[in-house]
């Protein structure tokens, strides 16, 4: 049985928090025709509140790094590129060239270090193709897609760190369908913890004891893009990068909350397309205002939300709405 066959008996799915089938991606380069085909790990790790990625490099590079081995064999790809935060870099590339060394990988693997300045956006694979190649740090048009047009043009394997970790797990048939949680908050005990995939928030709370004794709320996914839920919603399960952040109902203010996600996302646009570069900018502009124009901002809201050109400009929305409905009840009067 093939590492292939391997992965669709396990249903992997990547990690990166699109949670596209990992077989689908791999089928896609192998069956590509090109003489050069590239493979991409992402360790950018970009999202607030998601640090999963760097609990792994920290607990189980030798992992990874037999996933990425193993990318190289099914795929014959020329070339590794492994990019990677400049905090990451700094813990964990020591221990992660020792491996590489070890594996005779040193000529096919290349740390690319994110660069600091490119933000959030410096994460999304097709902007980490154009920041490797030397072009301007923005989202390409898809299709083509990377397994078929990526890094110069040549068919290219982008995953996450999970993702590759979990690629080890399953040639040893040790997978047993779990994923990484990060849990975050004024809770008794924060951290990264494996549990089952398709847990629900709840279940992931309780078992970690982090469930609190307090009125609270949650954010899920990530600090910046996650849906926000309350206390009666925790039944769902937790979603894209696997992240968990507690807030005290009591202790936030909404006014900082909100204003928090408008300006992360104002600060984080490439500025290509038109509907996020400028609509961002209005949101904090609006929200500024007394008394807040909720219409012209929900309106922008809803155009961001539709017509932006990647999903950086797409995910302010949900947790803006989110909070809104499911917390603040559409009682909008911020002071």
């Amino acid at each position: 049985m093939t590492i292939l066959d391997k992965i669709k008996k396990a249903n992997l799915v990547g990690r990166g928090g699109a949670g596209f089938p990992t077989a689908l991606k791999w089928e896609a380069v192998k069956c590509a025709q090109s003489k050069n085909k590239y493979i991409v790990v992402n360790a950018a790790e970009g999202e607030p509140g998601v640090k999963k990625d760097g609990f792994i490099l920290e607990n189980y590079p030798d992992r990874v790094l037999e996933g990425v081995e193993l990318a190289i064999k099914f795929l014959s790809a020329q070339k590794v590129y492994f990019y990677i935060n400049h905090d990451y870099y700094k813990k964990y590339s020591a221990k992660l060239k020792k491996i590489i060394s070890r594996l005779g990988l040193k000529d096919k693997i290349e740390f690319f270090l994110k660069p600091v300045k490119s933000g959030y956006i410096g994460g999304e694979e097709t902007a980490i193709l154009n920041i490797i190649e030397g072009r301007r740090t923005e989202p390409r048009l898809k299709p083509p897609f990377p397994t078929t047009a990526g890094l110069f043009g040549c068919p290219t394997l982008i995953n996450n760190v999970e993702t590759f970790y979990n690629v080890s797990l399953v040639e040893h048939n040790e997978y047993y369908d779990f994923r990484f949680y990060t849990i975050n908050g004024p809770i008794s005990n924060p951290g990264v913890y494996a549990y089952p995939d398709r847990w629900t928030i709840k279940m992931v709370l309780l078992e970690s004891k982090n469930y609190p004794n307090f009125p609270f709320f949650v954010q899920v996914g990530g600090d910046a893009s996650g849906e926000v839920l309350s206390s009666d919603q925790l039944d769902k399960v937790v979603c894209g990068a696997g992240s968990i952040t507690v807030y005290n109902l009591v202790k936030v203010k909404p006014e900082k909350l909100l204003k928090y996600w408008l300006d992360f996302f104002k600060n984080s646009s490439c500025g290509q397309c038109t509907p996020c570069r400028e609509g961002n900018y209005r949101l904090v502009e609006l929200f500024n205002k007394r008394p807040v124009p909720w219409k012209k901002i929900r309106e922008i809201l809803n155009t961001l939300e539709e017509t932006s050109f990647c999903a950086l400009g797409a995910a302010l929305p949900l947790p803006v709405k989110s909070y809104l409905k499911n917390i603040l009840h559409d009682n909008l009067q911020i002071k």
